[in-house]
């Protein structure tokens, strides 16, 4: 009964969202309002029927409901029920379903928080968003099914033949409960981690998200409504889908540091890079945007970049899920590989071809021009410019030259970490660089000399910060340019945080705390981007110290033995063979004490997981390694294994800094939520006032 009110659910919103585009689509062109309106129902409708969907499956997964293939695929009765929970997107059918569900989720708040502020644009936003996820849903409920079930034909010789179908074919039987049950082959090990199971959520909910604005987006174009209505219609939306794929991105390199056993969080694997561009260039739309906000240029580069973002979604999707890739991240080879090239080179196609139509008629055309290369504006065009470039660069190191060589030569190539640290690095360096300079500018012209002098009391800050770091004994001159360049941008964010309190203070006659308090009440978007950036700079921070001065070493030890390394004494005191846990893997756990200076500070317990499989599986082998953290570094230890003697080997590595990589994801996501929070609309009436003041002036917004 759950599979067939799931796949009907699932069938009634594809029908939903596909009527909801065509009714839209012809009212809009017709420009009759019943028409409309009927598109708008029936694309609200898709979000109920897609969670009455979702819900089917997981109460499946809740109840072992092993019939369904997919419950029997990524559950056993060994599962913990927190784990059924979120076996909803562990393997591909169940995750692009709930990637429909939060689709889905998005355009209907759009929808309702935006249908009478646009209502010239809402017609072709449902238009676009419909289409959109009408074609999701059909790779589910046509190449993807989740709901599909397990069925016995019985054989003329008595051996019966094992099917799935959707419903029964003629004379099957259910298979026994008894058996499937004992044949269920449960979670990917890989995925039984707390990162892991938050990260898929934190990345569909960015991908998904730029639905939004790249709906809007195309809704301009398509009703010719190309002032900035699109662009104040989706700004939250934009920082929220940014966020949760900062999010995302963050817990998918703690997921790699916790489970993988390398000592690292990322390794420019091209499922983890395929999430990384669209952030890049969606940070780009975000700086972008406001230029045309204020001086009303950029107006083709902004739309060519909200449209980029949301193609770089579909492409990532596409590779992590077709097979294009093999990658520990991505999903198994499918038939939805083919389908959602097309949708991709579709959407992208489609999308130019709108932005070249209306560029010619001239409706994109640019109200001011540059004033100096030093004015704000010029400095984010930069700033746009190497985000671009850090787009494209990735995606040819990831892609491009991959696939090139593979269609031309027949060799497959993968380029690794030294490819991608030769071409970021420089075009990282060029961005914080951009990071300090730019908040200090104005909008217009803007002289060298005014320039300077705002940047004298940030510049001087931080070479004393870079002659500390210098007397601490760091002498690597890579190493300290990369502090100083890193450390410039987030001093001059807390200089201007300092500076606009205190002109508040002075204007205001607010106690300084009190002022710091207004500013961020009064322009959250200017001062919660400068939290953005000192999160930036902390990740920054943490690194370049793990990456430039990662330490390790391998040692064999016997029971009672210690190694010295980087400061430290690791003891080994004793092993735990054969221990099982709840969920039926078996554990041999090293017990070890660490000291420094004599000084007991913890034990520490990396382990050796085998995970039991299937019958027509092999057991899952994973090292899962044990850390002590602090500001300065972690110590992080792996089982490599057990010699014949009994004697244990381990790696181990000190990562400094690499702590200052999670606080600065903290500071980044308080950032994000200070710009994003909503405000009255008197004061964001009394801010816009204030903006154009300021902008005329030259000075900094309080």
């Amino acid at each position: 009964m759950l599979a067939e009110i799931g796949y009907i659910s699932l069938a009634l919103s594809f029908a939903a969202a596909v009527f909801g585009a065509a009714a839209s689509l012809y009212g809009a062109r017709r420009k009759q309002a019943m028409w409309i309106d009927s598109g708008r129902n029936a694309a609200l409708l898709t979000f109920p029927l897609l969670l009455v969907s979702t819900l089917a499956l997981l109460v499946g997964l809740m109840t072992q409901d092993y019939q369904i293939s997919y419950v029997w695929a990524v559950t056993n009765p060994t599962t913990p029920m927190f784990y059924r929970v979120t076996a909803l997107w562990g393997s591909q059918q169940g995750s692009l379903l709930f990637w429909n569900l939060l689709m889905a989720g998005f355009a209907f708040v759009a929808l309702l928080a935006n249908w009478k502020l646009n209502p010239r644009l809402m017609p072709y936003f449902t238009v676009y968003s419909m289409l959109t996820l009408a074609f999701f849903i059909g790779l589910v409920l046509f190449l993807e099914n989740p709901f599909e079930r397990y069925w016995i034909i019985p054989g003329a010789d008595g051996v019966g033949e094992v099917v799935q179908a959707q419903f029964a074919p003629a004379n099957a039987v259910a298979p026994e409960a008894a058996r499937l049950a004992e044949t269920a082959r449960g979670l990917n090990p890989l995925l039984r981690h707390f990162g892991m199971i938050i990260h898929p959520p934190m990345l569909y909910l960015g991908f998904v998200g730029f639905l939004v604005p790249f709906a809007f987006a195309m809704a301009a174009l398509a009703s010719n409504d190309l002032s900035t209505n699109w662009i104040k219609a989706t700004r939250r939306w934009t920082l929220v889908a940014w966020l949760f794929l900062s999010l995302g991105l963050l817990l998918g390199g703690r997921w790699a540091y916790d489970v993988l056993g390398w000592g690292g969080y990322w390794g420019w694997d091209p499922v983890e890079n395929a999430a990384f561009i669209p952030w890049l260039v969606g940070t780009a739309f975000l700086h972008s945007v406001m230029i045309q906000e204020k001086r009303g240029m950029l107006k083709v580069w902004n739309m060519f970049l909200v449209i980029f973002t949301f193609s770089s979604v579909i492409f990532g999707t596409f590779a992590t899920r077709s097979g294009l890739i093999d990658s520990v991240h991505s999903f198994a080879r499918s038939e939805i590989g083919a389908p959602m090239f097309f949708f991709w080179a579709g959407v992208t196609i489609v999308s130019v071809a709108l932005i070249v139509v209306r560029w010619s008629q001239g409706a994109l055309k640019s109200e001011h021009g540059f004033a100096g290369v030093l004015s704000r504006e010029s400095l984010f065009v930069l700033n746009n410019v190497v985000f671009v470039a850090l787009a494209l660069a990735i995606f040819w190191g990831s892609f491009g030259a991959p696939i090139i060589t593979e269609m031309v030569t027949g060799t497959d190539i993968t380029l690794g970490p030294d490819y991608f640290y030769t071409v970021t690095v420089p075009l990282f360096i060029a961005m914080y660089i951009l990071m300090g300079i730019a908040p200090l500018s104005a909008w217009g012209a803007v002289s060298a000399r005014s320039l300077g002098r705002s940047i004298l009391v940030p510049v001087g800050v931080t070479l004393a910060a870079v002659v500390l770091i210098a007397l601490t004994g760091v002498n690597d001159p890579g190493a300290l340019f990369g502090y100083g360049v890193v450390l410039l941008a987030a001093f001059v964010a807390g200089y201007e945080i300092v500076r606009g309190a205190r002109a508040r203070a002075r204007a205001a006659g607010e106690h300084p705390l009190l002022a710091a308090v207004s500013i961020f009440t009064r322009n959250r978007r200017r001062y919660g981007g400068f939290i953005i950036h000192l999160g930036i700079t902390v990740i920054g921070i943490g690194v370049i110290g793990s990456t430039l001065f990662q330490q390790e070493t391998q040692r064999t030890l016997a029971i009672g033995e210690s190694l010295q390394f980087s400061g430290y004494e690791l003891r080994l005191d004793s092993m735990e063979y054969g221990q099982i846990a709840d969920d039926g893997r078996q554990m041999d756990i090293a017990n070890l004490t660490l000291k420094r200076d004599d000084e007991v500070l913890t034990t520490l317990r990396p382990r050796h997981d085998v995970f039991p499989a299937a019958a027509d599986q092999q057991p899952m082998v994973m090292n899962i390694p044990s850390a002590y953290g602090t500001l300065e570094n972690d110590y992080y230890v792996l089982l490599v294994g057990v010699q014949p003697s009994g004697a244990v080997t381990f790696k181990v590595y000190v990562n400094p800094l690499i702590n200052l990589v999670w606080w600065g994801g903290l500071v980044l996501i308080a950032g994000t939520l200070i710009a994003s929070w909503p405000t009255g609309q008197k004061a964001e009436a009394r801010q816009r006032v204030a903006n154009a003041v300021a902008v005329q002036r030259g000075q900094v917004t309080v």
